[in-house]
């Protein structure tokens, strides 16, 4: 670096002759200790730490070398904190757990084993050799690294290894022998700069020590020190122009920019490595620790924190990704937009610098216009596009001041807006001094409140913005104190908006007090939970932090215990405990860092915001909400914060529109399932009606609830409300934390029969989502069911109640869950009574289709498995059992196709019933009911004794059959073949009326013969139960019935054939020839079947000549 070799001219000849010819110029005295540090030590500490040794040289003619020795001495850093932040990453999440992989702790341990050597400085250099043992396992022998140190007021400015170790971070080598200096300061071989040295040699020497030097590292240097003695020797040469010569020992000059050593080429490499792996968890856990390691130099006061930042976001342009995103038109995946948006937030953290000067604001803007003047540079709104109508003219972060057609927001426009915010205003240098003594402070303006308390009426999100500016740039107090004050604004603004809200609802008509969105509408124009800046959780972070205890650590613990109480890095194991700790100068104790905390974040959580635009947006609020919420269920509630809580929660329920639990509230106001549901769980104990006061209140849901289309509530509106609502991505999670608030109100009312009758009504009146009612009827079930308790019969009645309304809510809908819906409710209504499945039976047609009522309800109930579980007598079985059939006739009657079937079967113990629900299936058969369901209905009845039934209803069936040639593998052939035994079995007659259907309707050949065989096996009537004596003979092929269907089957055959050849191919002569021998067959059985199959041949070789192979098959096989 240049910093290493300026040019250092001489300091004339009292400075060579202090020390002698020969002096060494070791003054460190290494080895003793002072207790009280020297007036030389003191300031050359402070000079070492501020000013360039170059500026004290040009301000003296002569520095004594004890006092260069010391300034030499006290120039190089004393915090191994510097060191550290160096040379890991910080400690962010589970992925740097592995501590012993860090270069900082590898170097300690090199340390510590003794593995630093030969140490070094001369001036401001510092050398020294480090051992690195060998590993065995890795196959590795001991190897000597070495390494050197350039230092520049109390900073590393250059580092060098042998071990060519290429990351963002020092390697253990460099790290190994920076602590060994600060550890071992006294102990170190101190030489003053090297041309100290040189100025107090002769020619002779001189000459003898570059000969010296050449010859020691001839391989190395020989050609340079030719070249530079060829130069020294031409008078008019560039390096005889400049006065003195570079010394790498001597410091920076003034003119070089004094920073810690940062390999920006290592930078640029990581950021795009990690960038180039995708959307893969590591390497965004790699981005977000870089980013953590900017914020820990910015609060260091490191300019090397805004230049990293530079380096990472330039090379987050050169993202290739981008390109493809814009040309394709996509959105970039969740992870990448996340670091996206912390990137912003840094940039904004940066440009609120409070010691940044014109200059560096200067250049900062014409970063981010350059940047931002990309076109493919991320926009601020992930779902929006290049063009929208935009806010300009913003006086602060996002506050707009008109609209006009412009480019949409850069992600880097908010860190724009802030570079031009200024520290200048004297009330905020008043509060962030803290001066309020100030005798000519005129505390009765606005912007002071009642007990004179100073108020920065800010954009939020701006003034937030300068709170982490202020702690993220190491200004913790004054952080504090804005934050202090931005709360205190807020609850003013608070009480303001309460006093107004009161008055308007004075002048409203009583009709309209109670409507939860019909009279004010107004919302706030950005909403702070889900805001790219995150201000509530900076407040509530600044204030729980100023409200940690102090730890304690035991004392005189032995290893085994110190274990149970710190981690490896020493920090403690113990939970982080808050106390409350008063503010200097407020008025009221009661107040302490810790109740502001709880109170903003419970302001900034209960605010009323409509639900952003596009998904990323929306799934953002949710997490901040969520990760906000975590960390309240973090704190121990005292008396103290329990009483904020309900104060805040009085006045959220009372504040009217500005509140997300006020009344007046947007139709599309963001829901406050999630925050209400902590704060029911948390007044429970404490205020239990406050408590319900807010789960019911936040119960609601807009946005379903005043859609004008849908008047019936209960339809299920969802699919409506998402087509008529499109930015409600997360309608499904809103929903769901719907259903967890109102299963978490029913499960604390079981107890009182008054709460549980309140909070269902709520539930059924707000929650417009069948599955998620669903779901609450399922949990209210489970409460009032325990395992090893007994029934709670309220519980038990509002999850049967529940469940009906979802009947009726998925009775004339598509709902995949509709069966388990059907069997739940009715196990429900088992587990609350006989009153129950006889409502739900008498009343099925608002809960049921038929074919549920029948199939799945009615059948179910009359089981032997309820009646037992039950415990029913005779007369209440019989109550069911009549109340059963009368659903099955009514349903059977709607629905006779379904369920005329489950109709007979839970009629059967019934005459009367049995025939009623007998004769809807006749009534049905001709214009309703297909053959399929017919014959499942006669072949239901043969067994049951009813073999006439079953006739009649198989004639029916064959009436609306029909069976075509080609169809031999038809369903209904196994139903036809049992009707015409059927017929058989009963008789002549009835057979005789079945063959005309048959022989009307079945046109196959094989089936008919078939049938035709079977009827010839036995004798007609048998099965004939009217006692009349029957001759036992066989029936005749040419004698009637058979003979009608003798002549339909051989006319079946004749025009299957014909069909066959119209379309035949030679790979299915073999089948044909097959087809035409059972043919021959069932020909044989009439008596002139031969002639007329010899005609059926004869005319084929006349009308098939052509397919001469085909003639010759047949003749082969019939012989004509």
């Amino acid at each position: 670096m240049a910093a290493a070799k300026r040019i250092r001219t001489s300091l004339g000849e009292n400075t060579r002759d202090q020390n002698g010819p020969n002096g060494k110029g070791n003054s460190s005295k290494s080895g003793k200790t002072y207790k009280i540090e020297s007036l030389l030590d003191i300031c050359a500490k402070i000079v070492g730490e501020n000013i360039p040794f170059q500026k004290i040289e040009q301000r003296f003619d002569r520095i004594p070398e004890p006092v260069q020795s010391r300034i030499v001495f006290w120039s190089f850093p004393r915090n191994e904190r510097d060191i550290c932040m160096y040379s890991s990453f910080s400690q962010v999440g589970k992925e740097n757990a592995d501590s012993d992989k860090l270069p900082f702790n590898q170097g300690v341990k090199l340390l510590e084993s003794g593995a630093v050597d030969k140490v070094l400085q001369i001036g401001f250099h510092l050398s020294g050799t480090v051992r690195e043992p060998a590993s065995p396992l890795f196959s590795q022998p001991e190897r000597v690294f070495q390494v050197s140190i350039s230092f520049d007021r109390c900073k590393i400015t250059s580092v060098k290894c042998g071990c060519g170790n290429k990351d963002i971070f020092w390697c253990q080598h460099v790290v190994a022998l920076s602590l060994y200096r600060i550890r071992k300061a006294r102990s170190v071989q101190l030489r003053v700069p090297i041309s100290e040295t040189l100025l107090q040699m002769n020619r002779e020497q001189l000459q003898k020590f570059a000969q010296y030097l050449i010859s020691e590292h001839h391989t190395d240097v020989l050609p340079t020190a030719q070249n530079i003695a060829d130069e020294i020797l031409q008078a008019q040469s560039q390096i005889n122009q400049l006065p003195g010569a570079p010394d790498p020992t001597a410091g920076a000059s003034v003119d070089d920019d004094n920073s810690w050593h940062l390999d920006e080429d290592q930078v640029r490499e990581q950021v795009r490595s990690y960038l180039s792996q995708g959307n893969y968890l590591s390497s965004a856990n790699h981005l977000n620790s870089m980013f953590a390691k900017v914020r820990e130099m910015l609060q260091a006061k490191d300019s090397n924190g805004a230049r990293m930042l530079r380096l990472i976001t330039e090379q987050f342009l050169a993202d290739p990704r981008l390109v493809v995103w814009r040309t394709q038109g996509t959105q970039m995946s969740d992870k990448c937009r996340q670091l996206w948006d912390e990137l912003g937030a840094l940039w904004v953290c940066v440009v609120l610098n409070p010691n940044s000067n014109c200059i560096e604001k200067e250049q900062w803007q014409q970063l981010l216009e350059q940047w931002s003047s990309d076109q493919i540079c991320p926009l601020e709104d992930a779902d929006s596009r290049n063009i929208i109508t935009a806010h300009i003219g913003a006086d602060s972060l996002g506050a707009a001041l008109s609209t006009q057609q412009v480019r949409a927001r850069t992600i880097f426009q908010r860190a724009l807006e802030a570079s031009k915010l200024t520290w200048h205003d004297d009330h905020l240098q008043l509060i962030l001094r803290n001066d309020l003594d100030i005798e000519d402070i005129d505390k009765e303006s606005d912007m002071f409140n009642n007990c004179g308390i100073p108020l920065w009426p800010e954009h939020l999100p701006t003034a937030c913005a300068r709170v982490d500016a202020l702690r993220s740039h190491g200004y913790s107090d004054e952080g504090l104190r804005l934050a202090v004050v931005i709360v205190q604004t807020l609850k003013h603004q608070q009480r303001v908006h309460l006093e107004k809200h009161k008055i308007e609802m004075e002048g409203m008509p009583s009709s309209s007090r109670g409507s939860g969105t019909s009279f004010l509408v107004q919302t706030n124009m950005e909403a702070w939970v889900g805001h790219p800046l995150d201000p509530i959780s900076v407040l509530f972070d600044t204030l729980l932090e100023a409200s940690k205890a102090r730890e304690e650590s035991p004392q005189n613990l032995d290893p085994l215990s110190s274990r149970l109480f710190f981690n490896e890095n020493g920090s403690s194991c113990l939970p982080v405990r808050y106390i409350h700790k008063g503010i200097p100068g407020h008025c009221d104790s009661s107040e302490s860092y810790l109740t502001l905390a709880l109170e903003v974040a419970l302001i900034g959580l209960g605010q009323q915001r409509n639900m952003p635009t596009g998904l990323y947006a929306q799934e953002k609020t949710c997490k901040q909400e969520e990760k906000l919420l975590s960390k309240l269920q973090a704190l121990e509630f005292d008396s103290t914060l329990v009483k904020v809580l309900c104060r805040q929660c009085v006045q959220m329920l009372d504040g009217g529109p500005t509140c997300g639990l006020g009344m007046g509230i947007h139709t599309e106001s963001y829901p406050m399932h999630t925050f209400a549901k902590f704060l029911f769980t948390s007044l429970l104990t404490h205020d239990e009606d406050l408590a319900y006061r807010i789960g019911l209140r936040a119960l609601r849901l807009p946005v379903l609830e005043n859609t004008e289309e849908l008047d019936d509530a209960l339809n299920n509106v969802g699919s409506v409300v998402l087509s008529r609502f499109p930015r409600w991505f997360i309608l499904g999670h809103v929903e769901s934390q719907q259903c967890e608030l109102a299963c978490t109100l029913l499960n604390a009312a079981k107890g009182s029969s008054t709460r549980l009758h309140t909070v269902l009504d709520a539930a059924q009146r707000h929650i417009h989502s069948s599955s998620q009612l669903f779901k609450l009827a399922q949990d209210a079930f489970k409460i009032a069911t325990p395992p090893d308790s007994p029934k709670h019969i309220p519980a038990l009645k509002a999850a049967y109640k529940l469940g009906l309304q979802v009947m009726r809510m998925t009775l004339m809908t598509m709902n995949w869950r509709r069966r388990e819906m059907v069997h739940w409710l009715v196990t429900c209504a088992t587990e609350v009574g006989l009153e129950a499945l006889m409502s739900i039976m008498q009343n099925w047609y608002s809960l049921f289709q038929p074919i549920e009522a029948t199939g799945m309800v009615a059948s179910t109930i009359m089981t032997q498995a309820t009646m037992i579980q039950l415990n029913l007598n005779f007369s209440e079985r019989e109550e069911l059992a009549k109340c059963a059939r009368a659903l099955a006739l009514q349903c059977a009657t709607k629905d006779p196709q379904n369920c005329a079937l489950c109709a007979l079967t839970l009629c059967e113990k019934d005459a009367i019933a049995f025939e009623t629900a007998y004769q809807i299936v006749v009534d049905a058969a001709s214009h309703t009911m297909n053959s399929s369901h017919l014959f499942n209905i006669a072949r239901y009845m043969e067994p049951r004794g009813y073999p006439n039934r079953a006739y009649k209803l198989s004639l029916l069936a064959m009436k609306n059959l029909h069976l075509a040639y080609n169809q031999d593998t038809h369903p209904a052939i196994n139903d036809i073949h049992w009707a015409c035994v059927l017929s058989h079995s009963l008789g002549r007659v009835e057979l005789s009326n079945m063959i005309p259907l048959l022989v009307k309707n079945v046109q196959c050949a094989t089936v008919l013969s078939d049938i035709l065989r079977r009827c010839t096996l036995t004798a007609p009537g048998l099965a004939n139960t009217d006692g009349k004596r029957r001759a036992v003979k066989l029936l005749s092929y040419d004698k009637q019935p058979l003979r009608q269907l003798m002549e339909a089957t051989i006319c079946a055959y004749i025009n299957t054939t014909h069909s066959k050849l119209t379309h035949i191919s030679p790979r299915h002569y073999g089948d044909f020839i097959d087809f035409l021998s059972k043919a021959r067959e069932t020909f044989l059985l009439a008596h002139d079947g031969h002639m007329q199959f010899t005609q059926l041949i004869e005319s084929m070789k006349l009308v098939y000549k052509g397919k001469k192979k085909l003639m010759s098959l047949i003749k082969e096989r019939f012989g004509l």
